[in-house]
């Protein structure tokens, strides 16, 4: 190998300090649509987060006949229980946000680490984790998620882990096909010549440049991650009655639907925003982070 060769190159190393200091910032109100989602997201974050301090009633407490509709006392009118459908509401966001990041994130964790690893040693180890990765890809995402819960039990700790098995194949596939190709590149092989450990190369070479489609797949988990919580509480298999959830409210309050259409509607668009915001975000993003790399190599 020529000693051009074993020189690293600045790119990897700028691009990674440039995606550390302001991509997140710049891609997220980089255009319109960042903006939209930053906007929404943010909203919807102060609600669930400030939400229940502007409760009227208590989210439990019986406040009147069932399917009440909207008055000045009941802002969103009343459950199929006769409860206070804007307390609920305004509760019901905190433990779906929560477990949807935290699934996300999990899932990151180990679909990153066993993709560039199935994707620069390749080998057995590669195919073993192709196969297990076709293997769990082949379930239905909800059936996947009902079996893992129906096995293992109920509880928040299950659904999440549950909800993340079902990402984390997804994402080794993405890290392990980008790896591939960026493990072949010069930069990788002059980390190789000099003799670097593994870890370092996987991290200071590698990760940096497969960021972009890292990023534009985050968003999508993450919306996956809502709507599978909320197909598990409308389920009865998040939390139980009588907590107060998005999912669960849909479920419980189907029969006045003609009667009392606010007690689904207000959950439905919140999950529905929560969705489309995190996703006008991460594009937003990747829409960034591929600018950058790409005026890098010119």
């Amino acid at each position: 190998m020529s000693v051009s060769a074993t020189a690293r190159p600045p790119a990897p190393p700028v691009v990674l300090a440039r995606l550390r200091r302001n991509v997140l910032v710049r891609g997220a109100f980089g255009s319109r649509t960042g903006i939209v989602g930053v906007t929404l997201l943010a909203l919807l974050v102060a609600l669930v987060l400030f939400g229940p301090l502007a409760s009227p009633d208590s989210p439990t407490a019986i406040a009147g006949l069932p399917f009440e509709t909207p008055s000045w006392q009941h802002l969103l009118g009343l459950d199929s229980l006769g409860r206070d459908v804007l307390s609920r509401f305004l509760a019901g966001g905190r433990v779906l946000l929560g477990v949807a990041f935290a699934a996300t994130l999990l899932a990151y964790a180990v679909g990153i680490f066993a993709g560039m690893a199935a994707g620069y040693r390749r080998g057995i180890f590669d195919l073993g984790t192709v196969a297990v990765v076709d293997l769990v890809i082949a379930f239905p995402p909800i059936v996947f998620v009902l079996l893992l819960v129906a096995g293992a039990g109920t509880g928040l700790a299950i659904v999440t882990v549950a909800i993340a098995a079902v990402h984390a194949p997804r994402v080794v596939r993405i890290v392990r096909a980008v790896t591939l190709d960026v493990g072949t590149r010069e930069f990788v092989e002059a980390a190789v010549a000099r003799g670097e450990q593994l870890r370092s190369i996987l991290r200071r070479d590698i990760l940096p440049n497969i960021l972009t489609p890292l990023l534009a797949d985050f968003g999508i988990r993450l919306a996956g991650s809502v709507i599978l919580f909320a197909s598990l509480s409308y389920l009865g298999l998040g939390q139980s009655p009588p907590a107060s959830d998005w999912g669960l409210m849909i479920s419980e309050n189907q029969a006045g639907l003609l009667v009392q259409p606010w007690v689904i509607v207000a959950p439905a668009v919140a999950i529905a925003l929560l969705t489309i915001s995190v996703n006008l975000i991460s594009d937003s993003i990747a829409r960034s982070v591929g600018r950058t790399i790409t005026s890098r190599a010119v």
